[in-house]
């Protein structure tokens, strides 16, 4: 079985910074697209940034110019440099990637970690 390990949550004050990060675990042949998404209590879960395998980016318009995803091939991992964090930054962040094994293409999804941005 296929699992997404996350870790960089915590929290901080309103204009600090924060570094998530997400690895896989088990077997698998590649992973292609990866990103991040987060979800605020009372609210829908929303994407934050996407990159292809290539390194294509795409934002949520409420995150650029503060937020950066990167990821590193080699070790398979995915990143997201938050800065200037808002209150409104608030939210359970999970990571998601699209890999390819034995049984086929399919999304997988990190367990979550609390970000929290305190006024």
């Amino acid at each position: 079985q296929v699992q997404l390990v996350e870790s960089g949550g915590g929290l901080v004050q309103a204009g600090g910074s924060l570094r998530l990060s997400c690895a896989p675990s088990g077997n698998f042949f590649s992973i292609n697209a990866m990103g991040w998404y987060r979800q605020a209590p009372g609210k829908q879960r929303e994407l934050v940034a996407t990159i292809t395998r290539g390194g294509s980016t795409n934002y949520a318009d409420s995150v650029k110019g503060r937020f950066t995803i990167s990821r590193d091939n080699a070790k398979n991992t995915v990143f997201l440099q938050m800065n200037s964090l808002k209150p409104e930054d608030t939210a359970v962040y999970y990571c998601n990637a699209r890999i390819y094994s034995n049984v086929g293409i399919n999304d997988h999804w990190g367990q979550g970690t609390q970000v929290t941005v305190s006024s």
